[in-house]
């Protein structure tokens, strides 16, 4: 995993049972401009400046095998909104100074954005815990991205870049502004005179937030100044909530969770090949 640049947050998330580990969480710092995101807040530029500070995104969310087959994504996804999470961000972060502004940020965790991978998810829709709402879709991503711009051409755009004197070339350093690698190609694409819609990939990816406090509202909207925590559990709180609520109940529906000795795999063998067959 990048270690990257700006504010990062990474948590193992492990069973105590087994040793096993279930999944990943790594919260950064949200993408600058996320025009449903903002309009959802009802921010203008000015807002969204002051108050991005609050945000963080979850840019890596997940459980693994075998965990993955007894969702356990929605546990992992719903241990963001937690006391621990918001403790250790506030030990963290709480008193920064900002990189680029050189003020006191005085952050204080009020949500959490997330984006699936590809079209919808199946993790993060109705994602509730005790009649809490955990995760909100809010909207779509436009459609844009570099993911289809591959490493040896975007190094070929780099050399370009340096041939014309552009800063584009090594612009990626934290407080030089967002998303360097669009920026790169974009100006490299400028100059060739080819159409930035060819960063166009139309593969929307759906975006949910997470308020982390009940008031998270008030708090981007610069209505109040102090977050409402009241209703966070603890990480223990929200895993035996969901283990009972998820993941029990799928492991006695479906028994592909089980992981076979011998190859490590989800159903290549089976009990008459007489190959031993362990709960994780």
């Amino acid at each position: 995993m990048s270690s990257g640049y700006g504010r990062r947050m990474r948590f193992l998330v492990w069973d105590k049972q087994n040793g096993k580990l279930i999944g990943l969480i790594a919260l950064g710092d949200p993408v600058f401009n996320m025009s449903a995101r903002d309009i959802h807040l009802g921010w203008t530029s000015h807002d969204r400046e002051e108050r991005l500070v609050n945000v963080m995104d979850a840019f890596v969310l997940g459980a693994i095998p075998p965990y993955n087959r007894l969702l356990g994504g929605k546990l992992v996804a719903s241990l963001i909104r937690t006391k621990e999470v918001v403790k250790r961000f506030n030990s963290k972060y709480g008193h920064t100074e900002g990189l680029i502004s050189k003020k006191q940020k005085h952050a204080q965790l009020a949500c959490v954005t997330t984006t699936s991978a590809l079209g919808r998810s199946s993790i993060y829709n109705r994602l509730k815990l005790g009649g809490i709402e955990y995760f909100r879709r809010i909207g779509f991503t436009s459609g844009f991205g570099h993911f289809q711009i591959p490493d040896d051409l975007f190094e070929d755009i780099r050399a370009y870049l340096k041939r014309r004197r552009n800063k584009y070339h090594s612009g990626h350093q934290y407080g030089q502004g967002p998303n360097w690698r669009m920026r790169a190609v974009r100006r490299a694409f400028d100059y060739l005179g080819l159409n930035t819609n060819i960063l166009r990939h139309n593969l929307k990816r759906e975006i949910f937030i997470c308020e982390v406090a009940s008031n998270a509202s008030d708090i981007l909207q610069g209505k109040s100044i102090r977050p409402n925590y009241g209703t966070l559990l603890s990480v223990s709180e929200v895993t035996a909530a969901a283990r009972e609520r998820w993941m029990v109940p799928r492991s006695q529906r479906f028994i592909d969770y089980r992981i076979c000795s011998r190859c490590g795999g989800f159903g290549r063998h089976n009990y008459r090949r007489g190959y031993r067959w362990d709960d994780p």
